[in-house]
């Protein structure tokens, strides 16, 4: 699972638990011009892992390429999983399982709506 925070104009994801170890991953930072959108994840692991973990039903965590693009993955749950599509990043999408995952997109639409007006 991970916890995701917004401060000033940066998203940022915070693995946790054993998933650090599973994903090889404990923390990303996304500025939040380069998230596009923000919504509750329908996303398959498909494509190749490196490096990561995946078992069927059980976790997906770290790096997959996926349709030639990097996305990174940490579910254990994916009714409790949002996925945030990127650009000008590492990866192409974050595939996180959150604990609400409602207010976790809310929060996200919030901010980014909030970062467009500031920029104007």
């Amino acid at each position: 699972m991970t916890r995701v925070r917004i401060i000033d104009r940066t998203l940022t994801v915070e693995v946790q638990g054993w998933d650090k170890l599973w994903s090889m991953t404990s923390r990303l930072e996304i500025p939040l011009e380069h998230v596009i959108d923000v919504r509750p994840a329908d996303d398959q692991v498909e494509g190749i892992r490196a490096p990561g973990t995946h078992v069927a039903g059980v976790i997906s965590a770290g790096t997959f390429v996926q349709e030639g693009s990097s996305v990174f993955w940490d579910v254990h749950d994916l009714a409790k999983a949002i996925t945030l599509d990127l650009r000008d990043e590492r990866y192409s999408k974050l595939v996180i399982e959150v604990a609400d995952p409602t207010a976790t997109i809310d929060a996200v639409k919030q901010a980014l709506f909030r970062s467009h007006f500031q920029r104007v």
